[in-house]
């Protein structure tokens, strides 16, 4: 669509209702809610309808980007032809403007025609093309992408404002004590450390991970913490999640199948760790912040991972995985190669990471917390092996952004791969002016580093300092004092990421370096998903100061 046409779209009065055809699927439909806000912010002055089957309508009901809900019920009366005239019929009666289908169907565009929508947009699938008046290209390049991004590169073309934001849902406070009188009512503790378990998955079984090492993980998690495990499922999985509860020794509620989306919703918004396969409740989870486990096999990370913060993929890399077919021809191997032990790992993280992100209070008697951050590409600008200490530029920023982290009472440690030593293509004298220099150009804006540690070995050498190993950030914990359990790592490689991983601290990736959509693809290959993906430090630095909250403008002495 064109600039002009835009314009004369969002010229005040111009277009007054909306219709957004909603997918079918819980998970699709949580990551379609950052779609929904930009359509929202786009299109401030028209009442926005959303078209969605009665599990979805129960998703969305309260969510800010939607003024109001009509049901498609298929099955009910909008089955078959009658019925999706009858729908037809209906929708025509609400004089829609504009039809948005993030639907990709054959119907959905068919339905909205029938109904008489002037302008009805959506991508060019399923051999509707026709039917559209307004159709995107689904390239090679969106398929590949993460779903998020799928339904934002849809309303690109439209050319209104389009922000990369997390999925983000509703509960009402009404909802939520509810929720926790249900609770008491099954005679569980709701200030317990809750942990959510979603072991089934409607798509199909190869997405299951075996039902007794669910049972064994949470049975650890629970003994640990003192916790109740609160197993989750769709109709039809109560009888898992009682094999499973029937496995266990720690205290359970079975709620498979006896909650409704809104009431699981509330429900999963209590849990302090989702330990799930990748379903909807997983998506669940994530949009409320609350610290998910999710366990890949057979499905796509790179386009149906969580997203956002708070959460950990677990994988075993197969050849033949993703296959995504909703039953395993063979032996299962990518489900089967995980263990009870990568799993708990991951749970023991998640909920160090969501101690981490509490307040910290000067008198809390913890040692300082800090930032690892890399350095070419993050700091400053890559030119390859840098050997000249003129050569080194900081990227636009990060003075400042270093500086804010020192007031707000970080420690600030600089770790690098720096291979170029054991090459021969930079002395150890060149290295140390080149640091120099950095701290010179830092301390411009009142910044300073209270470390800097390097890996000088060969990638070959197979030591245990160079990143992701964590042998970097146990130099800098055992020389400055540093907290094992307060840390977060910044950084525009793979590597960055994985070393978070490894040594349990919050991962923060940077776009600022030369090659950021390969990293991020690697990434995506290991099954590496960073807590935030920020375009360069300054946006990082503002993150962390809002997801972490450190001690409050502490007097630090140097």
């Amino acid at each position: 669509m064109d600039a002009n046409r835009y314009k004369r779209l969002t010229r005040p009065g111009a277009l007054k209702r909306i219709l957004v055809r909603g997918t079918n699927w819980i998970g699709d439909a949580v990551l379609t809610t950052p779609a929904l806000m930009a359509i929202r912010k786009g299109f401030p002055g028209a009442k926005i309808a959303l078209l969605a089957k009665p599990a979805i309508a129960e998703l969305l009901h309260h969510h800010p980007a939607v003024d109001e809900i009509v049901l498609y019920r298929d099955p009910g009366p909008h089955a078959g032809l009658g019925g999706k005239l009858t729908l037809a019929r209906l929708l025509r009666r609400g004089r829609y403007n504009l039809a948005i289908l993030f639907q990709n169907a054959f119907e959905a565009a068919a339905i909205t025609a029938l109904a008489g929508i002037p302008i009805r947009y959506g991508y060019a699938t399923d051999g509707r093309w026709f039917l559209l008046t307004h159709r995107v290209p689904l390239t090679p390049r969106i398929r590949r992408r993460h779903q998020v991004h799928y339904y934002l590169e849809l309303l690109r073309p439209l050319g209104i404002p389009v922000e990369l934001e997390p999925p983000m849902l509703r509960t009402t406070p009404g909802e939520e004590t509810e929720a926790i009188e249900h609770l008491r009512a099954c005679g569980v503790d709701p200030k317990k450390v809750l942990i959510g378990l979603n072991p089934g998955s409607v798509y199909g079984t190869a997405k299951r991970w075996r039902p007794e090492r669910f049972a064994e993980v949470a049975d650890r998690v629970a003994a640990e913490q003192g916790g109740v495990v609160l197993i989750f499922g769709a109709r039809g999985e109560e009888e898992l999640g009682a094999a499973i509860a029937g496995k266990m020794t720690a205290p359970t509620l079975v709620l498979s199948g006896r909650t409704t989306v809104r009431r699981l919703m509330a429900l999963i918004r209590q849990c302090r760790l989702f330990i799930t396969n990748d379903t909807g409740p997983m998506h669940i989870a994530t949009a409320f912040g609350v610290p998910t486990v999710a366990i890949f096999g057979p499905t796509d990370p790179a386009t149906t991972s969580p997203f956002g913060s708070h959460h950990e993929l677990v994988r075993h890399p197969v050849d033949c995985s993703p296959c995504l077919l909703r039953d395993c021809p063979i032996d299962h191997r990518c489900m089967q190669g995980i263990s009870v032990g990568m799993v708990h790992t991951a749970a023991m993280r998640q909920l160090r990471m969501a101690s981490f992100t509490a307040p910290l209070t000067a008198s809390s008697g913890s040692k300082a917390p800090v930032v690892y951050l890399d350095r070419d590409g993050t700091l400053n600008f890559d030119p390859g092996y840098l050997n000249q200490p003129e050569q080194l530029q900081l990227l636009p920023g990060v003075g400042q952004a270093v500086a804010r982290l020192i007031r707000a009472g970080f420690m600030t440690v600089v770790l690098s791969n720096q291979s170029g030593l054991a090459r021969g293509l930079i002395t150890q004298d060149q290295l140390e002016a080149i640091h120099q220099r950095l701290r010179e150009l830092l301390a411009e804006d009142g910044a300073w580093l209270d470390g800097i540690f390097v890996c000088p070995h060969h990638p070959d050498d197979g030591c245990t300092c160079r990143k992701p190993a964590p042998g970097l950030v146990h130099r800098a914990q055992r020389k400055l004092d540093v907290s094992p359990d307060h840390a977060i790592v910044i950084g525009d490689k793979a590597t960055d990421m994985e070393l978070a991983r490894n040594v349990g601290a919050l991962a923060v990736f940077v776009r600022s370096g030369n090659a950021y959509e390969e990293e991020q693809a690697r990434m995506a290959e290991r099954g590496v998903t960073p807590d935030y993906v920020a375009r360069d430090l300054t946006e990082a630095v503002e993150w962390v100061l809002e997801a972490v909250k450190p001690r409050a403008q502490l007097t630090v002495k140097r």
